[in-house]
């Protein structure tokens, strides 16, 4: 299996980078991408297709959005079958009154935070990487 699975080695070596661009969540009825869209996540539900794109590209395609968000992703290669670790992280960030969505993908998880809250987050994560955090 590929990616850390001990919870202690991934909160250890935890560290975290702030993607550039804000994020918006769209929910499109037919599935069907616009063109010219490069959603940065894409999920199928019954009710609609799920994207994750920037606010920008939403905004240039008149789409309707939600969730204005800034992408941190986790730079440590964590197993998908690894135990706790996003429910650590999640738990930290609602202590501080904070909301996350989760997204993981093959070799890291990203986390999409309040755009308004994204240094906080980033200082929660640095305070539980040093073991302050827990």
């Amino acid at each position: 299996m590929s990616g850390e699975t001990d919870l202690d080695i991934l909160l250890q070596s935890l560290s975290a980078r702030l993607a550039e661009g804000v994020y918006v969540f769209v929910t499109l009825e037919d599935g069907a991408v616009p063109a010219g869209l490069h959603p940065r996540m894409m999920f199928r539900e019954t009710e609609g297709t799920t994207l994750i794109l920037l606010k920008s590209e939403a905004e240039a395609q008149g789409l309707a959005f939600e969730f204005p968000c800034r992408m941190i992703t986790l730079e440590v290669h964590s197993s998908l079958a690894a135990v706790g670790f996003i429910a650590r992280i999640a738990s930290a960030l609602a202590r501080h009154g904070m909301g996350v969505n989760p997204v993981s993908g093959f070799y890291h998880d990203h986390l999409f935070v309040p755009e308004e809250r994204a240094a906080d987050a980033m200082r929660i994560l640095s305070d539980i990487a040093r073991g302050a955090g827990d």
